[in-house]
Parts: structure tokens; sequence; C-alpha cells
């Protein structure tokens, strides 16, 4: 279910999501497709390091700044104001290798105030917080813990933490974004975000779309105001600005609004990133064109899928092939429902291409059911908060601070079955792991609530072929259990587990997880 068709969470005239007193910003009356389509730079790194203790082979060392930017993000805007990385919103895309190391210093230069208003009454975000603090994700990486980005482990301007990510994973599409505790959604929306790929030698073997030809499309929605700056919306309770969701009018591609890119008649890799607060996207193009899927958040798919509508949850990546061979001074445009995204304007000289689209991308083994030795119900719920005006989302009853129940054994496998009892579907993220989707089923909600018993009322669907390969965010639907299979590989130590709409994670729908180390016994 997309958001903008959920109920109300806040009670009265009062919690009515209330906008900044200046007038907003109507997308549609701006003169359509007359920026092109920014590429975000590749990240530079700025030489080799020794990591700590001096027995590790030196890694790439890169150092990347978060500050305040102007940008244009439209022709006819003013500059408008945003938080980035080196320098701009997305921020630089990483392009690494699967096995090859790197390390990077993160370094916080951002304000001191921040520029959206923070409700300290959200764990995390207390008064006594300063408002400016920032840590490092890379969503969907096999990093130690401590270089997750826990959201506890935040810093302050003039303050940096230099983390390793030894990319020991198969090639996939990943990100990075901003994690600190209580104001994830509001540094997100500031524009802290960007992509990180990591390649291999399988998918080179492949011969798909590369260099120019393979471009990152990182698509989030946003409001602004007429004077071009961003609006997050607020609830309009005084000192309780927290909102359940955050739905923009206008949808940023790269961090343009409505802009185009010249493509030539040919095949095209687009790797697309969902990264909005709590937008779903349906994708789809005006020539009723299918996309042809090749990979999923953590890699290639057995095979292409072809799909004419996308849909996208936050935190979701899909990896594309679009072929405009056929298409020869067209002009082709991506719509999300009633959405303009952007334009392809196809060339009409025709080109080479020697780039490949094979039947067969790489084998997904299926993980059995059989191998996992815990199965783990955990219930995603909305509840009331105690001043009865707003809603609190948790996952499994439970609050942040609460004693840690999720503590898997490294190298076991387990199954963790989502009992969605809420009007939404919600997007869930494990760090540290990849899973596998196993299957969803509809239960009836008054049964559950009244006995705690699940009665189911159809029969398991299994993952639709574009969820086939592995993930590491799985949309957890409404009225329905998810059942994922996951094993915990990698590192022993605490990660977290959590709904990647932003606002609900804010509010207390995170928890942490201990991976623990396997007991050595001794005759």
């Amino acid at each position: 279910m997309s958001l903008l068709t959920r109920r109300t969470f806040l009670a009265g005239a009062a919690a009515l999501s209330l906008r900044a007193e200046a007038p907003a910003l109507v997308p549609d009356k701006l003169t359509k497709f007359v920026d092109p389509l920014p590429i975000p730079a590749v990240a530079k790194s700025a030489g080799l390091r020794t990591m700590a203790g001096g027995d590790t082979p030196r890694v790439p060392y890169y150092r990347i700044g978060m500050s305040e930017i102007e940008t244009k993000i439209h022709r006819d805007l003013p500059a408008t104001r945003m938080w980035g990385y080196a320098g701009s919103s997305p921020g630089p895309t990483f392009e690494t290798r699967s096995g090859e190391g790197l390390q990077v210093e993160w370094v916080n230069n951002l304000p001191t105030r921040h520029m959206f208003e923070v409700d300290h009454n959200l764990h995390g975000a207390e008064a006594d917080k300063p408002d400016a603090r920032a840590i490092v994700h890379v969503h969907g990486a096999k990093a130690p813990p401590d270089s997750d980005g826990y959201p506890e482990d935040w810093y302050v301007p003039g303050k940096s933490a230099t983390y390793y990510y030894p990319n020991q994973q198969e090639a996939a599409t990943l990100w990075y974004h901003d994690h600190a505790m209580g104001i994830t959604r509001l540094n997100i929306y500031a524009g802290l975000f960007g992509m990180f790929i990591v390649r291999d030698n399988v998918e080179d073997a492949l011969h798909l779309p590369k260099g120019r030809y393979e471009i990152p499309l990182i698509i989030c929605d946003r409001s602004l105001r007429q004077d071009g700056q961003l609006d997050y919306m607020v609830s309009g309770i005084p000192g309780a600005p927290w909102v359940p969701e955050a739905p923009g009018e206008a949808i940023l591609v790269n961090g343009k609004l409505f802009p185009y890119l010249d493509v030539e008649p040919r095949k095209y890799r687009f790797r697309v990133l969902n990264g909005s607060n709590s937008r779903f996207f349906h994708l789809s193009l005006s020539n009723d064109q299918p996309f042809m899927q090749i990979g999923t958040d953590q890699g290639l798919l057995p095979e292409p899928v072809s799909v004419k509508n996308m849909m996208i949850a936050p935190g979701e990546r899909v990896d594309l092939v679009l072929d405009f061979a056929s298409y020869a001074g067209s002009q082709i445009v991506m719509n999300s429902d009633s959405f303009v995204l952007m334009q392809f304007r196809v060339g009409s000289e025709r080109v080479t291409d020697t780039s490949s689209l094979p039947r067969k991308l790489r084998p997904v083994p299926k993980t059995l059911e059989s191998a996992a030795v815990k199965t783990r119900r955990l219930r995603i719920i909305e509840d009331k908060m105690p001043n009865g005006d707003s809603m609190m989302m948790m996952l499994d009853g439970k609050h942040w601070d609460m004693p840690v129940t999720e503590n898997p054994v490294i190298d076991t496998t387990e199954i963790w079955e989502f009992v969605n009892t809420t009007e939404d579907s919600h997007p869930i993220h494990l760090h540290l792991v990849r899973f596998q989707i196993l299957d969803r089923r509809a239960f009836d909600e008054l049964t559950y609530y009244r006995t705690g018993q699940l009665r189911y009322t159809s029969n398991p669907e299994p993952p639709e072929p574009f969820e086939a390969g592995w993930k590491d965010t799985v949309r957890a639907h409404s009225l329905m259990v998810t059942r994922i299979i996951v094993r915990f590989e990698g590192y022993v130590g605490r990660y977290v587990w959590h709904c990647h709409l932003l606002e609900h994670e804010d509010n207390e729908m995170m928890r942490p997880y201990d991976v623990l180390p396997r007991q050595v016994t001794t005759k």
C-alpha cells in the first residue's frame, strides 16, 4: 500500500500535517526537461593507507566531508540549500571491487544547527543532544560492526570517523547515507546519501552495458517552497513536530527536477535507488516499453525479468537494462503513477552496441528451510504514545533501548517472520546480511488480536520473479506474514534491523541485534 493512502495517525485538528509558512512550490508549473541529468562524480582515493595493526595490506583511503551546499535543482529556481557529501547531493559514487577493501574517513563539516526542526521527544534526539550529529552507514555492506555506522555512534561538526569496508561480497548496488539516532529522516532529507557499487569478475564476464552506458539513478521526493528551498513537513503540535510520513510533490532524479538524458539507440544499464523517506515508486515508461531487470539489492538475478511497472520501496535498489535501439529519434518519459520523473531523448544516428543482455546472469542457490536452526516471529505494530496524540512505531512491541532479543549465532541460518498488523507496507532492512524471501501469506487480523494466534486466509505467495535474488530490504505487506531466510555470516557483534520508512525508523521502529560467536566446546 502506498503511504499516500494510509490513515492519519495524529489525533485532532492540531495534529494535521502543516508546512512552513512560506508558500509551497507547485512543480508542474515549471518547464519540464530543461536540465540535463547530472551524473554523480566517482569518489577519488587520496592514496593508500596501512590499516591499524600494520599486518593488513595497504588499501585505498578516501576522505569525504559532509557540508552545507547550494545546488540548482531546476533552471528556473534559485539555488537550494542542502547537505551533501564531498560538496554534492547525491554524493560521489564509490566504485569498488569484490575482495578489495577500502577505508573512508567521513568528516562532519556540517553547521552546528540543523536546517529542520528536531523533535526532542524521540529517543536519541533529546534536547541535550547536539543538532548536527551524523554517522554514515553503507547500506548493504558486509562490514565489521565498528564500521557499520551504529546509530548511537554519531559525532559532531569538527569530528570524523574512519571506517573499513572489506567488500568481501558479490557484485551489487549498495548506497551510503546518514544513520544518526533520532534524526536520520532529517539528515537524509537534507541530502546526505550516495551510491556505493561493488563489481566482480562474474559480472564483468557478462558484458553488460558499462562506462558511459551505465548510469546511477537516485530517485527521491521532496517538498519545496516557492523560493526553491527544502520544506520538511511538521505536525502542527507545539514541541512535537514528528510526522509519520513526509511525502513531497517534487521528484528529484540525481538531484534534479524533471531532468532529461540524451541516449544513443542502444542498450543502457541503470542502477536505480529509491532514496525517499517514505514514498514508494511505481516506475513505467510512456512508450509502454518494459524494463529488463537484471538485479536486486544484493546483486544479479538468475536471469533477466521483463517488468512494465517497477515497484520500488524506500531503501530498495533495482538494476535495469533498457534497450533504445528500436526507438531512434523518440522522446520517452519515465513516470511514477501521476508523477513525471525524467525524459530520455533517443538519438537518431545508428551506433554499434557491443554490450549484451545474456539469458542467464548469475546462479542464486536457493537457501533451504531445512538449513534454518531457528524461526523468529516478529510483529510490526503501531501503538499510541503516552500523550495520546500520536502513534509510536515498534518492532515486536519493543523499544530501542530494551534488552536485545535477536541474537543469531555466526554462520547459522534463521527464518524471520514479519507479522505486519498495520495498514502500511514496511520495507524492513537488516544490516550486515543478505537474505532470500520465502513467501508472504495473509492472516485474519481479528483472530490475531483476540488470541495471538495466526489464522491464515490465503496460501503462501512466493516472491515475485523480480524479487528472486539476494535482498537486504524486504517489503512486509499489510496484514501479511512475510518470511525471509537469512544466513548470518561475516562478523560477530552488534548490528541493527529497522523499517526503512525513515519517519518510522526515527520513532522506535529500529532494534539492535547481536551476532554471537560460536561456543567452543572441549571434551
